[in-house]
């Protein structure tokens, strides 16, 4: 029993000891606050550093070094040909086939081109069978030419001067015979006439009597005499005259 007491005495002595020495402890200092001086009212607001804004420590890159442009090379003009001191023609006709002739020099047949041909007057000659030659005189000039003969086209310029007898008298004037037909020009305007060269029924020349009789179909008698008193001139046109009436009579062009 008296053992029992003792342990509970002791026990309690030391809980009173304890919280004796609980309540007899220095307390621990409170933190002392730190206090942080305020900026000046006319100072600037601090600027938050951009990353943009520090300067690089990279050196920048250096241009590439630009190569001088090479000047064009200067165009020349190609040196102009010499000027051409013959002549070249390119001869055709409306007959192919036909016979060329520059000059009484045979070139070939149509079409045609005849080179170096010397500048002046040049005659030029082409034949064809069924058709009347054609020549033509061509004054020819340095450079290349065209030449277009047509046999197919009736050629037809001649007159003549002569003399109308009449029954009684006489009157002078002039034949002249084209494509379009005979006529008679005169003063005597009674005698005057123009008639197609389809529209004569008589035409016919007399050598020996120097004399061309024309009969107009449905219509008058003409007998004509040539002023110098020759036969030729009539001749000649009444063969120039008659070849053409005899294309026109086998339906030539």
């Amino acid at each position: 029993m008296h053992r029992q007491v003792l342990v509970a005495a002791v026990v309690a002595v030391g809980f009173i000891l304890g919280v004796y020495a609980y309540f007899t402890q220095d307390p621990a200092p409170a933190p002392v606050p730190v206090e942080r001086a305020a900026p000046p009212r006319d100072a600037p607001a601090p600027v938050a550093e951009s990353p943009d804004l520090v300067p690089s420590t990279i050196a920048p890159a250096r241009p590439a070094a630009r190569t001088p442009a090479k000047a064009a090379p200067a165009v020349t003009a190609p040196p102009e040909p010499p000027a051409p001191t013959t002549a070249t023609l390119h001869i055709t006709s409306d007959v192919p086939g036909a016979q060329v002739f520059i000059d009484r020099k045979f070139i070939g047949v149509a079409p045609v081109t005849a080179g170096d041909v010397a500048p002046g007057s040049r005659q030029i000659n082409v034949f064809a069978p069924g058709y009347e030659g054609v020549a033509e005189t061509l004054d020819v000039s340095p450079g290349s030419r065209d030449v277009m003969i047509s046999l197919k086209t009736i050629r037809l310029d001649q007159s003549v001067a002569a003399i109308h007898k009449h029954r009684i008298g006489s009157c002078t004037g002039r034949l002249i015979a084209t494509p379009d037909g005979l006529r008679y020009e005169t003063g005597n305007k009674d005698d005057g006439f123009v008639v197609p060269l389809t529209g004569l029924e008589t035409f016919s020349v007399d050598y020996a009597a120097k004399a061309l009789k024309v009969k107009v179909k449905g219509g008058r008698t003409y007998d004509f005499t040539d002023q110098g008193g020759k036969a030729e001139p009539l001749y000649f046109f009444h063969q120039a005259v008659d070849k053409v009436r005899q294309r026109l009579a086998g339906g030539g062009l």
